[in-house]
């Protein structure tokens, strides 16, 4: 037998590689020797591990009944403590509704089902019909193996998880029924004319002259910090603002928006909603964190990359007689996501 360049064939049944003579194939070596479970066994056992499944498909339902009872007793709310307990408690019912139905659904398929290992050999995706036959035979095997009829306690656990686990979704969606659906309200935020400009969360209202270029300022409208306003009000208000190099201002959503290279912009992702907060200096791009929208600060905000649709909107300013940089107007464009509707 003689021995070839690497990766050839030097014999029938050997071949090179590396240096190495390795067979050229290798016989099937089949299963491994089959290890039965302890519930083919012991009956006993067979027993326990269905009981387990139907209690996996009881924590299912009472998650789910967790979820139900919670969204009545605890609704959100307007502060974050209760916000914070409503979300805990139906992220909790929701967890244990999903993790009931996943864990009894593995441990069913195998403790109680059949384990011995089987092979099929490669054939053409569509098979001939006879072969579709047989698969539905496979199934139906399947089912029977399950022995889903037999086991009338495991059966209506599962059932009765399966029913019961829709009920959050479609309870928080009836709940939505008769609420604020007024999408034009998005529109408009706190800000107006003669409105200054203060650092969120103090309330300190901000002068031109402490905005020096390269920085970024965190800005809320004056008066939030001290007045109850829904956290809904902050979240459509706040603002960043920038300070550029006049020179390097290519473009500006509205003439005389800016002042002396100050430029305020919504903080709100105009794809999904998360807070833009990441700002490069020398490019003067700010970057959104949840899915990298990308936006222009010298030329409008406009996207430059990302899924965000429209630029951030821009907050007309100017400085009122004690050198306090104050709003020239609300918004005018609405913040916030773009597929929310826009009256025109």
């Amino acid at each position: 037998m003689s021995t070839h360049d690497n990766g050839h064939e030097a014999g029938h049944d050997v071949v090179v590689h590396d240096g190495d003579a390795l067979p050229a194939r290798f016989e099937n070596p089949g299963f491994e020797k089959h290890h039965p479970r302890m519930g083919d066994l012991d009956e006993h056992a067979n027993k326990k591990s269905e009981r387990i499944v139907v209690a996996l498909f009881t924590i299912s339902i009472l998650g789910t009944l967790f979820f139900l009872i919670a969204y009545f007793v605890w609704p959100p709310g307007t502060t974050p403590v209760e916000m914070r307990r409503s979300n805990l408690a139906l992220g909790l019912g929701l967890a244990f509704a999903l993790l009931g139905i996943g864990t009894a659904a593995i441990h069913w398929a195998k403790a109680l089902m059949n384990d011995h290992e089987k092979s099929e050999e490669r054939h053409e995706q569509r098979s001939d019909d006879d072969t579709r036959a047989g698969a539905i035979e496979v199934l139906k095997d399947g089912a029977a193996d399950s022995a889903i009829g037999r086991r009338g306690v495991l059966k209506g656990a599962m059932i009765t998880a399966l029913a019961l686990f829709p009920l959050p979704i479609v309870l928080a969606l009836i709940g939505n029924i008769g609420e604020d659906w007024n999408i034009g309200q998005l529109k408009h935020t706190m800000w107006k004319k003669g409105t200054r400009l203060t650092t969120d969360p103090v309330g300190r209202p901000v002068k031109a002259s402490d905005v020096t270029i390269g920085s970024v300022w965190h800005i809320i409208p004056e008066g939030l910090d001290k007045e109850p306003h829904p956290l809904d009000e902050k979240a459509k208000a706040v603002v960043l603002l920038l300070r550029l190099d006049p020179r390097d201002i290519k473009r500006e959503q509205g003439v005389g928006w800016s002042y002396d290279g100050i430029l305020a912009f919504s903080k709100i992702c105009t794809h999904v909603g998360c807070p833009v907060a990441l700002y490069e200096q020398q490019t003067h791009h700010l970057l959104c964190p949840c899915h990298q929208s990308t936006f222009d600060v010298a030329d409008g905000a406009k996207v430059i990359f990302g899924p965000a649709k429209r630029p951030l909107p821009q907050l007309p300013i100017t400085v009122d007689d004690e050198g306090y940089l104050v709003a020239q107007s609300d918004f005018h464009q609405p913040v916030g996501p773009s597929f929310w509707e826009r009256l025109k």
